[in-house]
């Protein structure tokens, strides 16, 4: 389980562990809070292709699917 801090978060770089249309490494753009400072949801861009995906914050502690920094 990967640990996460959220002052740390933003523009932080993320692999996939299963990439898909050669999309394998991603930087954090924007992080959604909720009004109590919480974050809930994070914005992931594509390296490659520039594409943006919004995710759930939980999303990214699920080491089967995605792995901090690039490698």
């Amino acid at each position: 389980m990967n640990r996460l801090n959220p002052a740390k978060l933003l523009l932080s770089k993320w692999t996939a562990a299963q990439p898909v249309n050669r999309e394998k490494h991603f930087l954090v753009t924007e992080l959604f809070r909720d009004e109590a400072g919480t974050v809930l949801e994070i914005e992931l861009q594509a390296v490659l292709t520039q594409r943006n995906e919004r995710l759930a914050l939980q999303t990214l502690q699920n080491e089967d699917v995605w792995r901090m920094g690039w490698k």
